[in-house]
């Protein structure tokens, strides 16, 4: 029987959570991933938004990466899913979140999945690790069967 265990990460705690799913916010830039074009599109996006919202060079770079990282995931994973941008405030300071979901099969041990090195695509196990550390805040859920998403934040400073 498959692991239907499902799982949630917020900044290194891991705790049961509500499944997977929801849909996008009114306010929220969608864009579909389901090819290599579309990482480079999702990754436009978010570096057009962040510019406009006035985040540093270097900020907006970081950002576009954990989105290329993001995006590729969901081709690698998944075959198809998207990538949400949108504008937050929080007491007083800008932020933007990127939300990236799909369908697909899940990850069944988030914890490792968070473990610098640890790969099960062969690749050098640094996508889910490397947007946790560009980015201010990380949290994913994911149910085995049902779908990834992962929600990230970056403040401007």
């Amino acid at each position: 029987m498959p692991n239907k265990r499902r799982s949630r990460v917020a900044d290194g705690d891991v705790s049961p959570c509500p499944a997977v799913g929801g849909g996008t916010n009114s306010h929220e830039l969608s864009i579909p991933v389901a090819c290599d074009l579309d990482i480079i599109a999702a990754r436009q996006k978010g570096r057009e938004l962040a510019q406009k919202m006035g985040f540093a060079p270097s900020d907006v770079t970081m950002i576009a990466t954990a989105i290329s990282e993001l995006a590729r995931n969901i081709i690698l994973y998944a075959q198809r899913g998207e990538i949400g941008l949108r504008e937050i405030l929080q007491s007083g300071t800008p932020g933007i979140v990127i939300v990236a979901r799909d369908e697909g099969p899940g990850i069944p041990d988030v914890r490792r999945a968070l473990e610098d090195g640890y790969s099960t695509s062969r690749s050098l196990g640094l996508g889910l690790p490397g947007v946790r550390r560009l980015m201010d805040w990380f949290d994913i859920v994911s149910e085995v069967d049902r779908g990834t998403v992962v929600t990230v934040k970056k403040w401007r400073r």
